[in-house]
């Protein structure tokens, strides 16, 4: 399993994608954080950053490293059926599930790496703005250590979800689509209609682990449309139900995808 695992993460290091992607989630997250951060205090969307809203609103503000962290899940184990290598993979390693296994721990590996990018280039606009404007901190050091683990298991998470989407449909396209069209529309709409249900989607959820207040991750109309009284999911529940649909999609894919011919 150990050999397994160390090929997986070889070929995350040696692929371009991968740098291609975590690329995108930084440049994408300086440009959303230093677009909130200029336009904090000038109107009702991002509070002023010598409140602590403020502030919590730019730092936490890296949620489009925690998605491309579940695409570059996807595009781990759709990426054998889409260039025909997987034929080879599985010749070698006859177990499918041990190797969709270390595929979802080398995809959590790298997601990690999404996940304190996400982290750490809103954290240093953020304070970079503080600064510059000569405000206090009002966010405390074991705060923003808080929000750092988040977005490492966030991204650790959402990158096994995405092992597991891919190698349930194989298909790259359609999963990445998917992980897009999952994130950016379907949960806006269903968490805007039913927010009862909004702290256990699991895109909501990965964003609140990562410190973002429960509603604030939506797009469109779905943003702070959040019932009087709801609130997110504690830490850990947070995190338990994201790795139950993660191994929930991997025994799915285990049971039927993962078991089809190759051709």
């Amino acid at each position: 399993m150990i050999t397994l695992i160390r090929v997986e993460l070889f070929k995350l290091r040696t692929a371009r994608i991968s740098y291609g992607l975590l690329a995108v989630a930084a440049g994408i997250s300086a440009l959303w954080c230093t677009l909130e951060a200029s336009r904090a205090g000038t109107g009702k969307a991002v509070p002023p950053l010598s409140t602590a809203a403020g502030l919590n609103t730019v730092i936490t503000g890296g949620v489009w490293s925690l998605i491309l962290a579940a695409v570059l899940g996807v595009i781990v184990s759709s990426g054998e059926f889409r260039h025909a290598t997987a034929t080879f993979t599985y010749l070698a390693s006859p177990r499918r599930d041990r190797v969709l296994a270390a595929k979802a721990i080398a995809a959590a590996c790298a997601g990690m790496v999404f996940g304190f990018v996400g982290w750490l280039i809103p954290t240093a606009v953020g304070l970079a703005f503080v600064a510059f404007r000569g405000y206090h901190m009002t966010v405390s050091d074991a705060t923003i250590a808080r929000y750092a683990g988040g977005h490492l298991l966030a991204g650790a998470l959402l990158a096994a979800v995405g092992v597991g989407i891919g190698s349930l449909v194989r298909s790259q396209l359609a999963g990445v689509i998917g992980v897009f069209v999952w994130s950016i529309i379907l949960e806006s709409i269903v968490g805007g209609l039913f927010t009862s249900v909004r702290p256990y989607l699991p895109y909501t959820a990965a964003t609140t682990l990562a410190g973002t207040p429960l509603g604030d991750a939506s797009f469109g109309s779905g943003v702070r449309t959040v019932a009087s009284g709801a609130g997110p999911l504690p830490f850990a529940a947070a995190a338990a139900l994201i790795a139950a649909i993660a191994a929930a999609l991997a025994f799915l894919a285990s049971r039927t995808t993962l078991r089809r011919d190759i051709t």
